[in-house]
């Protein structure tokens, strides 16, 4: 009889060992499974956060350049004016320069 005990205590022994490999391979795919989402969730809010980003960065882009443009309208705007002035100032001061030019020119020093 004791040869029996033996054998069903080994047995006992046997099948606990069996439900506790079942119960760690149980937990160990759980916990897989619980990386997995948690890896597919960051991956989406990344996603989602580089999406805001470049859309953020796109309306930034947008906005400058639409300045941009307007800046450079008026650039050409205020140096057209400032070339326009300039000549006028030119051709008005001329002829007084071109006299005081011959003056110097013709009078010889001692």
């Amino acid at each position: 009889m004791g040869s029996n005990r033996v054998q069903n205590g080994i047995q006992q022994l046997l099948g606990a060992e069996q439900e506790a490999q079942h119960i760690v391979n149980a937990a160990r795919n759980a916990k897989l499974a619980r990386l997995k989402q948690a890896k597919e969730e960051a991956e989406k809010e990344i996603a989602e956060f580089r999406a805001q980003i470049e859309l953020e960065f796109q309306r930034k882009v947008s906005e400058s350049s639409g300045d941009s443009g307007a800046n450079v309208k008026r650039l050409e705007q205020e140096t057209d004016a400032k070339i326009r002035h300039l000549k006028t100032q030119a051709a008005r001061i001329s002829y007084d320069v071109v006299q005081m030019l011959l003056n110097y020119v013709t009078t010889v020093k001692n």
